[in-house]
């Protein structure tokens, strides 16, 4: 009988304790920590995978879910356009219309936009895989752009949006801009470079670091001015900062800009001749910007264009 009892007293207050935690949510909780607490101890050991915060689910872009492969995009006189596979394609070489020829290339992955400048100074953009195969001789643009009417394409540019580049007038203004900024959602693309009445908009320069490249600005009197691309202000649109003081009264134009790194060599082109300069020669042409620039050698005061050596 006092086994019995003995074990009744334990019962009863063993009872008393569970009610007790039944009947508090404080209590519960106590009794949920230690437990866990306690096995924790006994059977566990460091955690193997790191609990880290995570992004909230977003639908893929039709971009993401496109190959990415290497492509160039080929740019006629006449503004028909293509793309090749691969970046080793000899552009000039490919055939064009009668009466057309090559202008502007652009290598690029099929899944990024290619970006297009009219005369005018407005963008468009259009996805590399969607143009038509350089087996062919192409497709107008203004059979999948509307541009104003009697606007020329004038260039061509492919890269990540973070990609810096120098757009310019032959007026002698121009700013630094992203790809990014470039991007145009609809057939008549958007306003980037305002462009005085009678000028037009020069091929874009890219921009390999805005720190320490150095821009060149030729003019049409044969006039060369070289300084640091950091003078330019970086403008999502707009038209710029003089780069260069020409003589309007003379009808003197700017006929192109060009972005060196230092080592780079820059060759100026007057008809069958071309001149070389390297990057120490430079350092006669260099100046503050909206400056006149010095005049180059004698037989180059009046040029057709340049291109970068290296």
């Amino acid at each position: 009988e006092m086994k019995i009892r003995g074990e009744q007293d334990e019962l009863a207050e063993e009872r008393k304790g569970l009610e007790k935690i039944l009947g508090s949510y404080m209590e519960m909780k106590k009794l949920l920590v230690r437990e866990f607490t306690e096995d924790m101890n006994k059977y566990g050991d460091a955690r193997r995978s790191p609990i880290v915060m995570r992004r909230e689910a977003q639908a893929l872009s039709e971009t993401e879910l496109m190959p990415s492969e290497p492509v160039t995009v080929v740019l006629s006189e006449k503004g028909w356009v293509r793309q090749a596979k691969g970046h080793e394609v000899d552009a000039a070489a490919l055939s064009y219309k009668a009466g057309d020829s090559f202008f502007a290339k652009a290598e690029g992955r099929s899944n990024q936009l290619a970006h297009f400048i009219d005369s005018t100074g407005r963008s468009y953009s259009l996805l590399a895989s969607s143009l038509p195969s350089a087996r062919g001789q192409g497709e107008p643009l203004t059979g999948k752009l509307n541009p104003p009417p009697g606007a020329q394409f004038r260039g061509l540019l492919m890269g990540e949006n973070a990609q810096r580049v120098v757009m310019t007038s032959s007026a002698g203004y121009g700013f630094v801009t992203t790809l990014g900024d470039l991007e145009a959602g609809n057939k008549n693309g958007k306003t980037l470079l305002n462009v005085p009445d009678g000028a037009t908009v020069l091929a874009p320069a890219p921009v390999q670091a805005v720190e320490t490249d150095v821009l060149a600005v030729l003019s049409s009197e044969g006039r060369l001015l070289v300084f640091p691309v950091a003078d330019l202000p970086q403008l999502a649109k707009g038209k710029g900062n003089k780069l260069m003081n020409i003589a309007a009264d003379e009808n003197e134009v700017v006929l192109g800009v060009a972005c060196l790194r230092e080592g780079q060599k820059l060759t100026v082109l007057a008809g069958s001749r071309h001149v070389t300069l390297k990057w120490s020669d430079l350092e006669v042409y260099r100046g503050e910007r909206g400056r006149r620039g010095a005049k180059l050698p004698r037989g180059f005061q009046k040029v057709d264009g340049m291109r970068i050596e290296g």
